[in-house]
């Protein structure tokens, strides 16, 4: 018997949802690195300390209109290294802190050195009231890749644990639904969609675990009227964008089509128009503060610096806010009038 033939066969390739959930979150996965994934790329939440204050301001915002509960609930879906979770912590009253009860939702085990208030679980609380947040959540939701065969209709795209892709069969029952209603394609070969079924289905039961509040989805986004055509699966290692392998050595992620994700009475919002709504803007301070007070002056410049890059066309001020109201009107959640903040 030669050398080739006692080699183990190759794996089958499986389709990219199967491969990404082992690669992401398996027990050699992406997201169990000691680095985090702040090792590999930056979100709002490391951008500037200003988001983390926006959120604990939309946070206050909630509390009020619940009418002040005794216990208010701050869900961090997909908290990385609980960054956000603890910024949020820190950026409250102390009459408000006294009250929350933060949970970090991640798979990926507890950080050292994390505020011992945050309550660390795989899955998020049942029945509580307040806000869930989930940022940059479900673009790691994995789901499947569809592309156009030579034959005019969709198939399923499988994928080698090298990256190589080859096609499969096609697609069909829910799946099949879901791009007629949410993503049609042309019947032009090489076309390609993401199947976002499982990332309803993952909001949908995030939502339902609040009993009265908001739910937040902040992501990459598109809507049906402007989906890319080849879509936008890919992966991130070091900072870099890079070719999805699923080996669990890079991020796979892919834009989250939020508009399908969205149930009754949501509202979608660029970044830019919501924290607009909660008072983060890019507007330079006055030139008279540098001559009165130079300190001050360069504090604000900072944060004109940070601001404007949350907020800007064309990076994060793009990404779409999903806001799911759960028992309460949204307008009361947010103290604005959503109409006046929304944009195409």
């Amino acid at each position: 018997m030669t050398n080739d033939e006692q080699r183990d066969p190759a794996p089958p390739p499986r389709g990219w949802r199967a491969a990404a959930q082992e690669a992401l979150y398996g027990p050699d996965g992406f997201y169990r690195r000691p680095e985090g994934p702040a090792g590999h790329f930056r979100t709002s939440v490391h951008a500037s300390p200003l988001y983390t204050a926006a959120v604990a301001l939309l946070l206050r915002r909630l509390d009020a209109a619940l009418d002040h509960p005794d216990e208010l609930a701050f869900v961090d879906m997909g908290a990385g290294r609980g960054e956000l979770t603890a910024g949020v912590l820190a950026a409250l009253p102390a009459d408000v802190a006294a009250r929350v009860r933060a949970y970090a939702v991640e798979r990926a085990e507890r950080p050292a050195g994390l505020d011992p208030r945050v309550e660390w679980r795989a899955a998020p609380p049942a029945g509580v009231t307040g806000l869930l947040f989930a940022n940059e959540w479900l673009d790691n939701v994995p789901l499947d890749v569809a592309e156009v065969a030579a034959d005019g209709t969709p198939h399923h795209v499988l994928v080698h644990d090298d990256g190589t892709e080859s096609p499969g069969g096609p697609v069909e029952g829910p799946d099949a639904e879901w791009l007629a209603r949410w993503w049609p394609l042309d019947p032009e070969p090489g076309l390609r969609a993401e199947i976002g079924r499982p990332r309803d289905q993952a909001w949908a039961a995030a939502v339902g675990t609040l009993a009265r509040g908001l739910a937040v989805a902040v992501d990459y986004a598109h809507r049906r009227d402007r989906r890319p055509p080849f879509g936008t699966l890919t992966g991130f290692r070091a900072g870099r964008e890079t070719t999805p392998v699923p080996d669990g050595t890079c991020d796979i992620t892919a834009h989250v089509a939020l508009d399908a994700c969205a149930l009754d009475g949501a509202a979608l919002l660029t970044q830019r128009a919501a924290l607009g709504a909660l008072g983060v803007s890019g507007g330079r301070p006055p030139l008279s503060l540098a001559s009165s007070d130079p300190a001050a002056y360069v504090r604000a410049l900072t944060r004109a610096g940070e601001a404007a890059e949350l907020t800007a066309p064309g990076g994060l001020g793009d990404f779409g806010w999903l806001l799911q109201p759960v028992g309460v009107p949204l307008e009361a959640a947010l103290l604005v009038d959503v109409a006046d903040h929304e944009e195409e």
